[in-house]
């Protein structure tokens, strides 16, 4: 490879005998797919083997071309030649491996050093006795992607290598390090093979508005040099930019030879910033050993500080409450012809869109997200439920201990990174032993790091810290109960509406499981219309809204997946964004609904859709608002006010399409402007424009860093056209490998110079080669003003393939959203009255299971109408104005009742089907005892679907009501006043 050689000296680097260096150990190596015998020998010739540099998956250019389930698999080789400095001579010596996919035999020097299995964690091996100084070494690296991949030790199959999520990138596809230190040194949070545990850095005492709290430092320490060694350790804080905050010391201590300990040492620290959403705040920590005033290993953790709490159904950052609003993302994260394998910076411009859409929290689906994406989330604010490996149910045996291994070692891994809020020990319910046992983990190996412990479901847990369903609404006044993988549909980007090119129906597609797939083939602007709706559900139960609260939820995904889908193509398209990161209307839907930590705290408003249509078009249009009023304006001409809906969905029926200019702007309920917004009609398609994202520092020659290069379709003006669908013609020249984009049509366009615009607008990838140099990108396409794109990748020194710049070390963090503010993030809206004593008409022995903050458990009369009456005593006379209610089967059930107060009417309807709670508004009336009662026979109609598969949907208590028309059963009951 030709990277530029220098001498370490030149780097900057003075590297002192006995002193800890990370070096990055991604550049130069070879890729072989397919089985070799003897591969793994020294002098085994790699010279006809493909140069590249990781991470890599070989089978990347199946991304987003094949369905998950024809990924290729098999047996792939990685070798790479190495030489470490001779200054090294005498030191420990450690490789560290991201991950690997699914398993992976080590050899170093030909000598087999190990085996890693999970297909997920990190993990390291000490090579120390292995390698040589001043000469040439090599590591081999055979890994096995099968399916079917099963550990050698207990013939299991790891249950999350699994067909439907877990998108299968093989190989390496994340990145290498090598670790050199003294033999007395402070261990690596690796602890599979090397079995050790790192350094743990928390706070507690937080004082937020004070801005201070009391830091803590951990390290294991080991003592390898055959002697007894007394040790100082000293801990120094630093902002990022390398401003000295605080610098204390703690114990002294004498390591006998082979000995290993955890030193410790904590101090005040006054003058803090805070991690926080959107504020990606964060700290250098080094940690130190010193011997007789010198150092002797010094350990850099970037780390950030932040206050949580999750108590009364709430959750809390900083003392303040926060309703989590985000995405259930496959942890691929993954990009067409590159899979998860994207640079550091990569990784941020993506989880930033999330934390920019209004995004707090990204539920990473069924496995551990690679090191790359936490410490991502890290640096632009964005909080993150870090499960550790599953596919959908409680397992037992060999898979659970599979289970908690991966949780184990992804906790040590990771539990530096102040983003991670959650841990998460299954994608469904677990046995309350088995949460017992995860928590018991957490406690061991972080205790104090201000993370919830839980699982999908666990409504009912004594154990878990937080839960919720997967698409429904639940609420507490005990643990945080958040929906967590809500909106499942599906859509293209490349579809608007039924009136714009290329004129596809929306939810036209084939049946789904002989079912109808409408949900999974929508067009952008009905896929939006739904978000909302799903939205809305769990927003009219935020905090504020009573004792029982839902905690929100995350809609599934944030970006296209190469994983399980349901509509017409081979990849999932739920996304707020597709895999280039492109805009979807959802993506402004949630940015306008989310904008604030719980109550809107700033409006907005977004116009669904263009204004390029023509005169024969005739249209309801929607506008999206925090606003409580919306008006529609063409050509300045007032269309009137909109129709609300779902609270955020302003509907204005059969607007007539006119060249020009549409706007919408919102009012407060005084009536005063606070938000608008416009749309301008484009003219016909003119010329090709193109413009890049690069890393900040610029596009590096690695062999591993991209451009993503976006083409749009203009008019003169240069405005985009949005309903351009030209093919465009790429060439490219110089220094880099072209890897292309997606689109709707053969093999997805994958890794094709011919690439249509969808929406006027696509997106291609460029990978910098090892030379360094000029690249020149040329766009063209009949009828098109051509575009030229003119780039330089900049040289990278590595010296015996040993780099010294560390992925994501030179990457800004974000601090858009400011600090935590200080005040409240809600106003309370009503007060729930409590409920004292009650009866029924019938199992008044279980009547209290009507209002126990348990959606497991519900109250019913039986069958016979007569009975279908409760009556709830409250501890005081007071104003009842609404009572809301979880019935059996919410979604599919309508049911006629009358409440009423003191045998004062105050309602009579029917309530209506939901994800979840219904809303009974009464006429005002102060009573004491508040009687609900079933008028008639109770109708179904399973009209709110929300998913289409081969199961029954979750639907209240597992009791089958379907034939009970006369039946009355409320899992819960909330009385407000």
């Amino acid at each position: 490879m030709k990277y530029i050689l220098t001498s370490f000296l030149l780097l900057g680097i003075t590297i002192a005998a006995a002193q800890r260096v990370k070096y990055n150990f991604n550049s130069g190596w070879k890729l072989n797919v397919g089985d070799i015998t003897g591969a793994e020998a020294s002098g085994y010739d790699d010279a006809s083997w493909k140069n590249i540099t990781l991470p890599r998956a070989w089978n990347e250019d199946d991304a987003f071309k094949k369905d998950i389930v024809d990924l290729s698999t098999g047996i792939a080789w990685y070798r790479k030649h190495f030489t470490i400095p001779a200054i090294h001579k005498g030191q420990k010596v450690f490789l560290e491996f991201e991950g690997v996919r699914q398993a992976a035999d080590i050899y170093v020097n030909g000598v087999h050093v190990g085996l890693h299995e999970n297909g997920v964690t990190g993990f390291g091996f000490d090579i120390t006795d292995l390698v040589k100084t001043g000469a040439d070494n090599i590591v081999a690296v055979r890994t096995d992607n099968s399916w079917e991949y099963r550990e050698k030790a207990t013939n299991t199959k790891y249950q999350w290598s699994d067909k439907n999520f877990n998108a299968n990138y093989g190989g390496i596809p994340k990145n290498v390090f090598l670790h050199i230190m003294g033999k007395v040194y402070q261990t690596l949070p690796l602890f599979s093979n090397l079995g050790t545990t790192g350094v743990y850095i928390y706070a507690d005492s937080f004082n937020i508005r004070g801005k201070s709290a009391v830091v803590h430092a951990e390290s294991e320490v080991k003592n390898e040099s055959g002697q007894p060694s007394t040790v100082q350790y000293e801990i120094v804080i630093k902002t990022r930019q390398g401003k000295p905050v605080k610098t204390f010391s703690g114990e002294r201590i004498t390591l006998a030879p082979g000995a290993t300990r955890v030193l410790k040492a904590s101090a005040p620290v006054q003058g803090l910033e805070f991690w926080s959403w959107g504020y990606g705040y964060l700290y250098t920590i080094e940690t130190i050993l010193k011997v007789n005033g010198k150092a002797v290993d010094r350990v850099t953790t970037t780390t950030g500080f932040r206050k949580t709490a999750f108590k009364d159904g709430m959750i809390y950052l900083n003392d303040r409450a926060i309703m989590v609003h985000g995405y259930a993302q496959r942890t691929s994260n993954e990009w067409p012809t590159i899979g998860l394998s994207v640079p550091a910076w990569l990784s941020d411009y993506s989880n930033k869109l999330m934390v920019e859409s209004n995004a707090n929290l990204v539920r990473w689906m069924h496995i551990t997200p690679w090191k790359q994406d936490v410490e991502s989330c890290d640096r632009v604010g964005l909080m993150q439920a870090m499960p550790a490996g599953d596919a959908e149910r409680d397992v037992e045996g060999t898979r659970w201990t599979q289970r908690t291994q991966v949780m184990r070692d992804a906790i040590i891994y990771n539990r530096n990174n102040p983003s991670i809020v959650f841990y998460e020990c299954g994608n469904e319910s677990i046995s309350e032993q088995h949460m017992e046992t995860m928590k018991a983990i957490r406690d061991q190996y972080d205790p104090y790091g201000g993370r919830a412990i839980g699982s999908r479901e666990m409504l009912n847990s004594k154990v878990a810290e937080y839960g919720g369903e997967m698409l429904y609404t639940n609420k507490s006044a005990h643990i945080p109960m958040w929906a967590m993988e809500y909106s499942r549909d599906e859509g293209l980007r490349k579809y608007w509406d039924d009136y714009s090119p290329p004129y596809h129906k929306d939810g036209d597609g084939p049946a789904y499981k002989g079912q109808s797939a409408a949900e999974y083939n929508r067009n952008q602007e009905s896929h939006a219309k739904e978000n909302i709706a799903r939205w809305y559900e769990f927003w009219k139960e935020r905090p504020g809204t009573g004792k029982r609260v839902s905690s929100g939820g995350v809609n599934i995904i944030f970006s296209e997946s190469n994983t399980h889908h349901r509509g017409a193509e081979n990849y999932r398209r739920s996304g707020e964004v597709d895999a280039l990161r492109i805009y979807k209307e959802n993506y402004f839907a949630n940015q306008v609904m989310w904008d604030g930590w719980v109550d809107i705290e700033k409006p907005r408003i977004h116009i669904i859709g263009h204004w390029n249509y023509t005169p024969a078009v005739t249209k309801d249009i929607y506008v999206i608002s925090s606003a409580n009023k919306v008006e529609l304006l063409v050509n300045e001409k007032s269309l009137g006010f909109g129709e609300q809906s779902n609270r955020f969905l302003y509907t204005f029926k059969n607007i007539h399409w006119q060249q020009g200019v549409i706007t919408a702007v919102g009012y407060d309920e005084q009536g005063k402007k606070i938000c608008t917004t416009q749309k301008t009609t484009a003219g016909v398609p003119y010329a090709i424009k193109l413009k890049s994202l690069t890393h900040p520092a610029g596009f590096k020659a690695n062999g591993h860093d991209l451009a993503l290069v976006e083409v749009e379709v203009t008019d003169a003006a240069g405005q985009r056209c949005p309903t351009a669908l030209d093919l465009i013609h790429f060439s490219l020249e110089g220094a880099a490998e072209w890897r292309g984009g997606m689109a709707q049509g053969p093999d997805n366009y994958i890794l094709s110079k011919d690439l249509p615009v969808e929406c006027g607008v696509n997106r291609a990838l460029l990978r910098s080669t090892t030379n360094a140099g000029k690249i020149v990108l040329t766009a063209r396409a009949e009828g098109l003003k051509t575009a030229t794109l003119t780039l330089t990748t900049l040289p990278v020194m590595v010296n015996g393939g040993l780099g010294t710049a560390l992925p994501g070390n030179d990457l800004p963090v974000s601090l858009d959203r400011g600090p935590t503010p200080l005040t409240p993030s809600f106003t309370r809206k009503r007060e729930a009255l409590a409920i004292v004593k009650v009866n029924a008409g019938a199992h008044a022995d279980s009547a209290f299971e009507s209002y126990d903050d348990n959606e497991l458990t519900e109250w019913n009369n039986g069958r016979q109408l007569a009975n279908a009456w409760i009556e709830y005593e409250l501890g005081k006379d007071a104003i009842v104005k609404e009572v809301t209610m979880k019935l059996n089967n919410f979604r599919s059930r309508s049911y006629p009742i009358r409440i009423s107060v003191d045998g004062q009417e105050v309602f009579k309807g029917n309530t209506e089907r939901s994800l979840g709670y219904f809303t009974a508004v009464c006429l005002p009336h102060k009573g004491k005892k508040v009687k609900i009662e079933l008028l008639g026979n109770v109708t179904t109609q399973d009209n709110n679907s929300v998913e289409v598969s081969g199961k029954k949907l979750d639907d209240g208590v597992a009791r089958n009501d379907a034939t009970a028309t006369g039946t009355l059963s409320i899992i819960e009951v909330e009385i407000y006043q």
